[in-house]
């Protein structure tokens, strides 16, 4: 089995890449749009519908074209191209193109590598593999970001990710009464203090923007739990003069609790270690699924 900071560098790598790719592909699709008279579209760390066919549309052509491409100098490349150009508008958007090709085909290839690696932690096999919205590459970020033996209470895990309650009884955020004093070293050698977050934001970002989301659209199991804690959001009179934008999120917040405390359980029993109560149950004296 690989280590975690293998993985780790990996993980970050392949999201390295992926933005890169998201990147380039939207900055082509953006020139070609306005090229073309129209709208160029808003910045995105994403690729939307109406991008993604556009540039397939300049794959399929640079792939017709790419067999012709034999010359080695750029007027070359130039004389041959306008031979054959379509939707392309010239040599180096044809060259813009290839090098979005070349984006995708890395990220692929540091994915199959991902994977492979996420095949090799038992975690894998006897919990995340049959998750119905968890893929290889968000297995990747639970693995490699959470470690079961740190964690001696599920609560740890939640506040890792940035999911336990501040002070103020309100869900953990970036705002200031949620920072806390942290000391570092400065360039100097001297040691100061600065206000800093108390939980890792790439973990949190990944569950709750990405795990969470794809819970809901894939109908997971844990679907129903957002699903029943939404429902509960909305028929109790302490919450209703909340926005519903409001309530989906702390819908989402609980449902992916849920998550982790299933993920913590299995992760703990896995590796042989023990397994405490949660806060819930050790405290208050409530049993889930009561």
């Amino acid at each position: 089995m690989a280590d975690k900071e293998t993985l780790r560098a990996m993980t970050r790598s392949f999201y390295d890449a992926q933005k890169m790719r998201i990147m380039a592909g939207n900055r082509l699709a953006a020139n070609v749009r306005v090229r073309l008279g129209q709208n160029p579209g808003k910045k995105s760390e994403a690729i939307d519908s109406e991008a993604q066919k556009l540039l397939d549309q300049l794959v399929a052509e640079y792939g017709s074209i790419a067999g012709g491409m034999t010359a080695r100098t750029i007027r070359g490349r130039i004389k041959e191209f306008e031979k054959q150009k379509g939707i392309l508008a010239d040599i180096f958007e044809y060259e813009l193109t290839g090098h979005y090709l070349r984006l995708v085909d890395n990220e692929e290839e540091i994915g199959k590598a991902l994977k492979q690696l996420v095949e090799t932690f038992p975690i894998w096999g006897g919990f995340l593999k049959d998750v119905k919205g968890c893929g290889f590459t968000m297995a990747a970020v639970i693995i490699s970001e959470l470690d079961p033996y740190k964690a001696r209470h599920v609560s740890s895990f939640w506040k890792y990710a940035g999911l336990d309650v501040a002070e103020d009884g309100h869900g953990r955020s970036k705002r200031g009464e949620h920072l806390i004093d942290a000391t570092y070293t400065a360039k100097n050698g001297e040691e100061k203090t600065r206000k800093s977050i108390t939980y890792n934001p790439f973990l949190k970002t990944k569950l709750m923007g990405v795990l969470a989301t794809s819970f809901l659209r894939t109908n997971s199991p844990y679907r129903l739990i957002y699903d029943g804690y939404k429902h509960r959001l909305d028929c109790h009179p302490a919450h209703k003069d909340k926005a519903k934008g409001h309530k989906h999120n702390m819908a989402l917040r609980y449902m992916t609790k849920c998550f982790l405390r299933d993920l913590w359980l299995a992760w703990r029993e896995i590796e042989g270690l023990p397994i405490t109560p949660d806060y819930a149950e050790s405290k208050l004296g409530m049993q889930h699924g009561a």
